[in-house]
C-alpha cells in the first residue's frame, strides 16, 4: 500500500510537523518524515494537527437537533422539567434519527468519540437506549460512542429503576448512571448501594449526576470516592457536574479532592454558564483527572450548544478565566487527552502505532485554537481525508518523501 506524508503542519505548541501514515496508523511522527522512497504527499499548508475530540457527556437522547427548533419553557421545579421533556420528546421525530443527526453533527466538527447519558426510568423502560443503541450501530467505526444507563428521574424514588438499570447494563449500556443520591432521591445510601453494587456485578463503568450544592454536595463526593476505593473501582467512576466544588472554600475543595485523586475518581465539567462550578486547575494539581463534555444540546433543559467540543473548551477557558497557553492547553486536554483516559479508548492520540485520525485547523498552536475555535475543520481518519478535507489532497502529488 502507497505510504501517505502530511507535511508543512504544526503541533500544539506550534512546532513543525510532518505524520507519516502507512495502513491507516501512524508509522512516524515529527519535524520531518523518515527517507520512505514513494510516497503520496499532503501539504497541509500550515494547519494545526490534533487528535479528534471526546466529549465526554452528552445527551443523545434529548436533543431537537435534526427537528425543528423548540423555543425554551421555563420550569420551576426539576420535576416540571421532567415533564415538559416528556411532553416535548413525545411529539418530536423520532428518538434515533435525531440522535444521527446530533452524532453526524459533532463528528462533523471533528468528535471521534463520546459518552452519551441515555435516559432509563420506569415510564420509558429501555425504549431510549434501544433507540440509541441503534443511531450508535450506524456509525461504528467512526464515533466510539460509550453509553450511559442514566436514571433521570431517580433511581430508590422511581420503583423499578434500580432493575431496569441493570438490565440496561446487561443490554448493552457500557456505564451505569446515578443522579442527586440525597435531593432527588432522597435516600444516598440507598441508590449508591444500588449503582455500585450494579457495577461491581457486572463490570460496568459509573457515571453520577451530581448537582447537589454546597457542603452536603461535598460529603457525597466523600461517599463516592469512599466506596470507589473500598471496591477497587479506582479510574471507572466519574461524578458528572459536582457544582459543590464551585460553591465551597478552597479548604474543603482541597480535602475532598485529596480523597478523589486517591480514590481515581474523574469529574467531568462542562461550565454551565448560569452556575459556579468545579475549579479545574486545583483540582488537576491536586490529582484529580477533570475532563469535559457538552451536556444538553438544544433540547428542553437549555437552547444552546451545537456539538463542538473545541468550543466547549473555549468556554470553559473563558469561564475558568484561563489566559495564559498553558491554561487554554489544559482546557483542550479536557476536551482530547483527558476524555479519552476516562473513557478507556485504546489507541487515542497522536502516536507511532495509532489509528492516523486527526483534525487539522487553522490555527498556530492549540493554545489559539482554544481562544478563537476556529470553524473550519478537517477531518481525517485512518489517514484518508473525509469530506472538505478532499481539498488538501486534490492535485497532490506521488514523489519521493
Amino acid at each position: 500500500m502507497t505510504d501517505r506524508v502530511f507535511i508543512n503542519a504544526v503541533d500544539i505548541d506550534g512546532t513543525p510537523l510532518s505524520l507519516t501514515v502507512r495502513d491507516g496508523r501512524i508509522l512516524a511522527i515529527g519535524a520531518q518524515p523518515p527517507a520512505l522512497g514513494e510516497a503520496e504527499v499532503t501539504d497541509l499548508r500550515g494547519h494545526l494537527v490534533l487528535p479528534g475530540f471526546v466529549d465526554g457527556h452528552i445527551h443523545l437522547d434529548k436533543s431537537f437537533v435534526g427537528d425543528r427548533w423548540h423555543p425554551h419553557q421555563p420550569a420551576a421545579t426539576l420535576r416540571e422539567r421532567l415533564a415538559i421533556e416528556k411532553r416535548e420528546l413525545a411529539a418530536a421525530p423520532p428518538m434515533e434519527g435525531r440522535a444521527d443527526a446530533l452524532i453526524a453533527q459533532a463528528a462533523a466538527f471533528g468528535t471521534v468519540a463520546m459518552r452519551s447519558h441515555v435516559d432509563v426510568d420506569a415510564t420509558t423502560g429501555l425504549a431510549n437506549l434501544h433507540a440509541v443503541m441503534a443511531a450508535r450501530e450506524k456509525w461504528r467505526g467512526i464515533v466510539d460512542i460509550q453509553l450511559v444507563a442514566f436514571p433521570q428521574a431517580g433511581v430508590m424514588s422511581c420503583p423499578g429503576t434500580a432493575d431496569l438499570l441493570e438490565a440496561a447494563v446487561r443490554e448493552g449500556a457500557d456505564v451505569v448512571g446515578g443522579i442527586d443520591p440525597s435531593t432527588l432521591d432522597g435516600d444516598a445510601e440507598g441508590q449508591l448501594d444500588r449503582v455500585f453494587g450494579i457495577a461491581d456485578r457486572l463490570g460496568a463503568k459509573i457515571d453520577i449526576h451530581l448537582h447537589e450544592p454546597d457542603m452536603p454536595g461535598i460529603e457525597q463526593l466523600a461517599r463516592i470516592a469512599a466506596r470507589t476505593k473500598a471496591l477497587g473501582l479506582a479510574g471507572r467512576v466519574a461524578v458528572s457536574h459536582a457544582y459543590a466544588l464551585g460553591d465551597v472554600e478552597p479548604r474543603a475543595v482541597d480535602e475532598v479532592a485529596r480523597r478523589l485523586a486517591d480514590a481515581g475518581v474523574a469529574i467531568m465539567t462542562n461550565a454551565p454558564g448560569d452556575r459556579a462550578f468545579p475549579p479545574v486547575l486545583r483540582l488537576r494539581d491536586a490529582g484529580v483527572a477533570v475532563f469535559a463534555g457538552n451536556d444538553n444540546i438544544q433540547d428542553t433543559w437549555w437552547p444552546y450548544g451545537n456539538g463542538d467540543m473545541l468550543q466547549r473548551a473555549m468556554l470553559i477557558g473563558y469561564r475558568s478565566g484561563f489566559y495564559t497557553d498553558a491554561e487554554l492547553r489544559v482546557a483542550l486536554d479536557m476536551a482530547s487527552h483527558a476524555g479519552a483516559a476516562v473513557l478507556g479508548l485504546d489507541g487515542y492520540g497522536l502516536r507511532v502505532g495509532n489509528e492516523a485520525t486527526f483534525v487539522a485547523l487553522p490555527a498556530p498552536n492549540g493554545a489559539a485554537a482554544v481562544a478563537a475555535a476556529p470553524a473550519p475543520r478537517f477531518l481525517f481518519r485512518k489517514g484518508e481525508p473525509q469530506g472538505e478535507a478532499s481539498a488538501f489532497t486534490a492535485g497532490g502529488a506521488t514523489r519521493p518523501a
